[in-house]
């Protein structure tokens, strides 16, 4: 798997973990379903601590920090900013407790692409928001098979698929992604061109419709997918 190149139309790199990425999956789940198209849907598992610091909390409280105070300010402004457009969706966006490793969680993306693409969008409904309401547990195997058969996905195989292929795909995937000039989720890949962030969806879906008409300015708005049809 090349970090660039796939035979989909579109390439996305999320991270359960990421905010942005939580309020930017059902928009592209409706941009999909409304062009009738199969994206290619990939993990990029963010290192935190190596751009913004470690930290971890109890009760509400940090326990754990080595954040500077500018480092502080970055994340809590990208939590309301991802919150708010979360809550535009009706979803529930509460700050983590500490800094997940989503590695089984994403990797849980790969086995679903590759066994039953068809559930992807279902696979995503069940660890996304229940993990932005802080209850579930993604670095439990079990938590994950779990979400899996929730979503009507065949577990079996999978815990050895994350410790074996699965983690040996997601492993050099990522160490591919900063080479290639990804550092963000979500991340949007067509042709030559990488696009970080929700706001380029309306950009995007022109892109996929074949560039009919002036190409649309961002936009942050669900709706505004909706207005781009020229």
């Amino acid at each position: 798997m090349k970090a660039l190149e796939s035979d989909a139309p579109l390439i996305i790199y999320i991270d359960i973990k990421s905010p942005y990425a939580f309020a930017a999956i059902r928009p592209t789940l409706a941009l999909e379903q409304a062009l009738g198209m199969r994206f290619d849907w990939r993990p990029l598992t963010l290192d935190i601590p190596s751009y913004l610091g470690a930290a971890r909390k109890s009760q509400g409280k940090v326990v754990e920090s080595t954040r500077s105070a500018s480092q502080w300010e970055r994340v809590k402004y990208g939590y309301r900013d991802a919150r708010r457009y979360a809550e535009r969706q009706g979803l529930m966006l509460k700050g983590t407790e500490k800094i997940w490793d989503s590695s089984i969680a994403n990797i849980g993306i790969l086995w679903v692409m590759q066994t039953d693409r068809n559930r992807l969008g279902a696979y995503l409904e069940t660890v996304y928001p229940p993990f932005w309401r802080r209850e579930l547990d993604i670095e439990d195997i079990a938590v994950v098979e779990g979400c899996l058969k929730a979503a009507g996905i065949n577990a079996e195989g999978f815990a050895a698929f994350q410790q074996g292929e699965g983690r040996l795909q997601h492993d050099e995937l990522q160490s591919q992604l900063h080479l290639s000039g990804i550092y963000g989720v979500p991340t949007y890949v067509f042709d030559d061109t990488i696009l970080f962030g929700r706001e380029h969806l309306p950009f995007v879906r022109w892109h996929l419709e074949g560039k009919k008409g002036s190409a649309p300015d961002i936009a942050y708005e669900i709706e505004a997918l909706e207005a781009v049809s020229c």
